[in-house]
């Protein structure tokens, strides 16, 4: 919990992702069009991902858990709801208020 906890509270956009996940690519290049660059953290990469995706299942309650994304220290979710904000115009602002963004 402690590095999901401290990796979200010192970087603007924080991605917890898998290297072989097709939605976890797709949030990632949204964002790097956006001109965002997300701290990516690949869990499948990292020999505590499996105790680190744990703590995910806990955050987010359901499965899959990656990706997980947070913006501005808050968790936002999956990739269902990072794509509803941006379809609905919202996300951009939420981007620029944690000091991902500035245009």
């Amino acid at each position: 919990m402690e590095m999901v906890r401290t990796l979200s509270s010192q970087h603007a956009v924080v991605i917890f992702s898998k290297t072989t996940c097709c939605m976890c690519h797709t949030i990632k290049s949204l964002f790097n069009e956006l001109g965002v660059s997300p701290v990516v953290h690949e869990l499948d990469t990292d020999p505590k991902g499996t105790e680190i995706e744990l703590v995910l299942l806990t955050l987010l309650g359901r499965r899959p858990t990656v990706p997980a994304v947070f913006i501005g220290r808050e968790l936002i979710g999956g990739a269902n709801e990072v794509m509803t904000l941006h379809l609905n115009g919202t996300l951009k602002p939420l981007l620029k208020r944690a000091g991902a963004m500035w245009l």
